[in-house]
């Protein structure tokens, strides 16, 4: 079995990447392999409405001068998928929400070719706003008829400075127990 997780930070060691970290840690810790994609920063754009991926029905973005179609196919591999967001202004990063509504309009012309993998959503906030980001990306997985595991709290981590999320005790236990609760339900789907 396998997770990957799409970090949407720009910051490819940051609050966010820490937060990631610790769900992987805990799937590692029950055999799940794990893989971590740098999306944030990188050049990868919103999806045009071109519907050719409803054309083609070959699982593949008709636009393919960025990496959203290897990351497609990463999470056509996967049996679990994590998005993770830092906050900005009280959403997600636009490389986050181009990989989402990229990724999601691809699938859907797919006949929903994510179904049933387990998803979930990991957000560094400073302050306020991680809810939203929360929503959205669990909205993208609701919509791909998929999985969401749960935790003891929402999957937030609360933190300004690379580094501060360390502090945050209880989003790290949040982020810790995401990991168990994923590697539970990836082995019950499984069976």
């Amino acid at each position: 079995m396998k997770v990957t997780a799409f970090n949407g930070s720009p910051r490819p060691d940051g609050n966010t990447a820490l937060l990631i970290g610790h769900v992987l840690q805990s799937l590692k810790e029950e055999g799940i392999e794990t893989e971590v994609v740098q999306v944030g920063g990188g050049r990868i754009h919103g999806c045009i409405a071109c519907y050719k991926c409803f054309g083609a029905k070959d699982g593949r973005c008709a636009v393919d001068d960025d990496p959203v179609n290897n990351y497609i196919e990463k999470m056509r591999a996967s049996d679990g998928i994590i998005i993770g967001s830092p906050t900005y202004f009280a959403a997600m990063t636009p490389e986050t929400k181009a990989l989402i509504d990229r990724c999601g309009m691809v699938s859907r012309a797919n006949g929903d070719m994510f179904k049933r993998k387990a998803g979930a959503a990991v957000v560094a906030v400073r302050r306020a706003g991680a809810i939203h980001v929360f929503d959205g990306i669990n909205h993208f997985f609701t919509i791909g008829q998929m999985i969401i595991p749960g935790s003891n709290y929402w999957n937030i981590g609360v933190g300004r400075n690379i580094g501060d999320v360390e502090q945050d005790e209880e989003g790290i236990k949040t982020m810790r127990e995401l990991g168990v609760n994923m590697a539970w339900l990836l082995k019950r789907i499984k069976d």
